[in-house]
């Protein structure tokens, strides 16, 4: 997997920008949205992510500078994320324990990177709750019906019915 790329397509459908910076090497991914800035840094092992993270962060800092300091408040609220698809088990811990660093910018940091579905989840701090609820083939009058409990029965009816609205804010004023 192309772990830079599927990056940047979970980026755009959250709704960030998203450029990729070739001044290191591998290329930085660069995204923006209204309230924050990031990079994504994707490294060949767990041991040079954790041997490069910090110059790689301060060297695309340094670079970003003058865009960083014209972005106002969004220059408080920037992230610096450390991928890499190797398996690191023995390094899992140190590569996580990244997170907790908070110099210069908040962090993002994992290894065993594989599958789209690794790259959703690791980025799901950045990107918006995607709720799937589970309805299936229910009756909806039932469902509505045991919900509305603490509402009269006719008040219920009513509104399930084809009574108007007028005649159901009657019904719902008089029962209070």
């Amino acid at each position: 997997m192309d772990t830079a790329t599927q990056v940047e397509i979970v980026l755009r459908d959250a709704g960030y920008k998203t450029w990729p910076w070739a001044g290191t090497s591998p290329p930085v991914t660069c995204f923006e949205n209204p309230v924050l800035i990031g990079f994504v840094h994707v490294f060949e092992s767990a041991d040079v992510l954790l041997a490069q993270w910090e110059a790689s962060q301060k060297l695309v800092l340094e670079r970003h500078v003058g865009a960083l300091r014209g972005a106002g408040a969004k220059a408080w609220n920037v992230y610096s994320i450390f991928l890499t698809e190797a398996l690191a088990p023995s390094r899992q811990w140190e590569i996580q324990r990244l997170e907790e660093d908070f110099t210069l910018t908040r962090k993002i940091a994992h290894a065993a990177i594989r599958t789209p579905e690794d790259v959703e989840r690791v980025l799901l701090p950045l990107t918006a709750v995607k709720a799937q609820p589970l309805l299936g083939d229910a009756d909806f009058k039932a469902r509505l019906q045991s919900r509305l409990k603490d509402i009269s029965k006719d008040a219920v009816t009513a509104f399930l019915g084809e009574t108007s609205t007028d005649d159901v804010a009657q019904i719902l004023g008089a029962a209070s």
